[in-house]
């Protein structure tokens, strides 16, 4: 039987499963993200007890980026510029190389956004958006049953906001822009706008109503621009009790009757969603990127 490994880099920690999908995944493995060395030589330990204990036809790589996807180019596979310390110029793909077998990649939300229309909330879609919300902010999009790669991976969670300055004085805790999205709406922003942790934040601080209206600019962006079937919206902060109910509830001021498709709250809950797969939606995201790696392998191709 084809089985594949998958493996999810995080900026906080590594997750390894080996499967096909949401049916047939083992326990995932976790790994703490140290250093490059340390994290790549234990996800190479746990794969060669895999293959000692099963085997697997393809690996599929789901990374926190930014991340080189062009395979034509030098810098494929390798971490780019990121804050994450000692990770720049880092080559996730070079120790895996010695198993032999086809490799998948995309960013840890492209993987999400695949998965998800292979097996989750986006199921028969070839059209759709997933956005995690956590400690970054980070989009994959599917296009035509395909992730959406030009120059590099989407990086909409640095889309610029429209903001009151009055209502919310917080000038945004990204070190590039301020006051992008991620500035404004990612973990960390909101802890440093209220000065505490984000899990002591209630559910009906007013905060979220912030939260809200920028996540509904987001989602009218991402609306008018992709034109996409469906948008999820996942990740800690994602996940938060009642949040996507404040989204939909804006997004009629921000569409102004102009697209008649989304023109009731019914369509509006169907169109913005929680993820399907919960929080498994990455590292199902590189199981699929393994079958895909495997399907396009040119042995398969012959």
């Amino acid at each position: 039987m084809t089985r594949y490994a998958g493996v999810e880099f995080g900026g906080t920690k590594v997750l390894v499963a080996f499967g096909q999908g949401p049916d047939d995944l083992s326990e995932p493995v976790r790994i703490p993200t140290a250093s490059p060395t340390e994290t790549l030589e234990r996800v190479v330990a746990v794969l060669e007890a895999g293959r000692s204990e099963g085997g697997f036809d393809a690996i599929g790589v789901a990374s926190f980026g930014p991340i080189g996807l062009d395979a034509a180019k030098a810098d494929f596979g390798h971490i780019l510029t990121t804050p994450k310390a000692g990770w720049s110029g880092a080559d996730i793909l070079a120790p895996l190389r010695r198993f032999g077998v086809p490799i998948g990649l995309a960013t840890d939300v492209g993987g999400a956004a695949l998965a998800e229309g292979r097996w989750g909330a986006c199921r028969g879609l070839e059209d759709h958006v997933y956005v995690t919300i956590g400690t970054g902010v980070g989009m994959g999009v599917m296009a035509n049953g395909a992730l959406v790669h030009g120059v590099l991976h989407p990086e909409a969670g640095h889309l610029p906001m429209r903001r009151d300055v009055v209502r919310d004085p917080f000038g945004g805790s990204c070190p590039f822009h301020g006051a992008c999205l991620e500035g404004l709406v990612s973990g960390p922003a909101i802890a440093a706008r209220l000065a505490r942790p984000g899990e002591t934040i209630a559910s009906d601080d007013p905060v979220w109503d912030l939260i809200a209206d920028y996540l509904a600019q987001m989602a009218a962006t991402l609306t008018y621009v992709l034109a996409p079937r469906r948008i999820v919206i996942g990740g800690g902060v994602g996940a938060q009790s009642a949040l996507l109910e404040r989204v939909r509830a804006r997004m009629p001021a921000e569409l102004g009757g102009y697209l008649e498709h989304l023109d009731d709250p019914d369509a509006l809950a169907d169109y913005i969603v929680h993820p399907g797969l919960g929080d498994r939606s990455g590292l199902l995201g590189a199981i699929a990127l393994a079958a895909d790696a495997l399907v396009n392998s040119p042995s398969k191709r012959a």
